[in-house]
């Protein structure tokens, strides 16, 4: 059963309620006026960084540094947020100084609550997302003006710091690294060379280039053979034949020494023949050897190559680093003075706890009257049990009993009369 139902039911219930409501009202404006006098005024900054480009194309001069710029601006992040580069940017803005009794942990803490990096995303080439970023908003949120600018400037020249710091570490290691990898492959190369060399020389192994002239050789030791042993058969027969005369025998004794010096010519070049052919033919497991051999330098020397090249191509990833000419944070915006703090004055607080505790008691008012349903007029009678009331009865209230002091004023009062 409800007891409002027009204007004047509202204010006889504020009329019968005002103690509630007025006492709510002056709880919650205390309470208000004590929360707004505890807050701080909050001063805000920002400072845009803008991801430049690299100025030369990446197909001419590609650079070492792999990913999507997301990503890397993440890790910056995290490293600029870290517990030692927080404690060095408040050790050198001189932070807290009028706070000694803040730990370290909880000047961190302030700082990481206070300052915020967002990246925009860059416009998307078609309708793959590559996690291209093209802006960096740094911004700091301080009691003071001055205190906004400078913790959002220098967080700002600390991200681009770690930035450039990090590229040309990246580019420096990839470069180090393919150089050492390169002269590795080097030092192999001689290695295997002189290991190829020494087995040549203790197994007689003919060298690639020189199979032609040893073929050569061959080829001329057979045909002296062949011509040593025409002459020969032409001595044979000279001296098979008789020798009559003087001057025969002697032709004959000339022919047994030419014989005998044609015969040793041609053991020489058989003996010269049968080695060369032994060097050229070699065994089938020194063949094996040597085509393991070669396998193992053609790989060594194709890794050299391609490590020579990404060698080339590191070096100038790391120029390009050490020119900055390659993709890096600039300042867009810098990081402006503010003029006024962003957060609500203490004045519009204690209005707005007051008004809220002016609705509360209202609405306290309203379920108190709730819980008591009591019909007060013959309008609330007429409109709940349909009848109209003959006669209305007012309520007859008992006069009030005097006070303590009211009775002992009046007791005084009527002794002096006595008198």
């Amino acid at each position: 059963m409800g007891s409002i139902y027009s204007i004047a039911d509202a204010i006889d219930m504020v009329r019968r309620r005002i103690m509630t409501i007025v006492a709510m009202f002056l709880i919650g404006s205390i309470l208000a006026f004590f929360y707004a006098l505890g807050q701080q005024h909050l001063y805000s900054s920002s400072e845009v960084l803008q991801v430049q480009k690299p100025t030369i194309a990446a197909d001419l001069a590609p650079s070492t540094i792999t990913g999507s710029s997301a990503r890397r601006l993440q890790i910056i992040e995290q490293q600029v947020m870290s517990r030692d580069s927080v404690l060095d940017i408040i050790a050198k803005l001189g932070l807290f100084a009028d706070q000694p009794q803040m730990t370290r942990s909880e000047k961190v803490a302030a700082i990481r609550k206070s300052v915020s990096i967002q990246g925009v995303a860059a416009a998307r080439e078609g309708y793959s997302d590559d996690g291209a970023v093209s802006l960096l908003r740094i911004t700091a949120d301080w009691p003071s003006a001055e205190g906004a600018q400078k913790i959002a400037h220098e967080f700002s020249q600390h991200t681009i710091a770690l930035s450039v710091s990090t590229r040309l570490q990246q580019a420096n290691e990839t470069l180090e690294f393919f150089k050492l990898r390169e002269k590795s492959l080097e030092e192999d190369v001689a290695a295997l060379e002189a290991e190829i060399t020494r087995f040549r020389a203790e197994n007689d192994v003919a060298l690639p280039g020189n199979t032609e002239s040893i073929q050569r050789e061959i080829e001329q030791a057979s045909a002296s053979i062949l011509t040593i042993d025409r002459r020969m058969l032409a001595l044979q027969r000279r001296l098979d034949a008789p020798a009559t005369s003087r001057i025969e025998r002697r032709q004959r004794e000339e022919d047994l020494l030419l014989m005998q010096d044609l015969e040793a010519e041609r053991a020489l070049l058989a003996s010269t023949r049968e080695r060369l052919s032994e060097d050229l033919a070699g065994t089938p497991q020194l063949d094996l050897r040597m085509a393991q051999y070669d396998r193992r330098l053609a790989d060594l020397r194709t890794q050299l190559r391609e490590v020579a090249a990404h060698r080339q191509e590191a070096q100038v990833g790391y120029q390009l680093e050490s020119r900055r000419q390659s993709e890096r944070l600039t300042v867009l915006e810098p990081a402006p003075l503010p003029d006024y703090p962003f957060t609500r004055s203490r004045k519009v607080i204690f209005l707005l706890g007051a008004a809220a505790s002016l609705l509360f008691g209202l609405g306290l008012a309203f379920v108190l009257d709730l819980r008591h349903p009591v019909i007060r007029s013959a309008e609330q009678l007429e409109r709940e049990i349909g009848l109209r009331p003959v006669v209305s009865i007012p309520e007859a209230r008992s006069p009030r009993r005097p006070g303590v002091f009211a009775r002992l004023f009046r007791r005084a009062a009527s002794g002096g009369r006595g008198r």
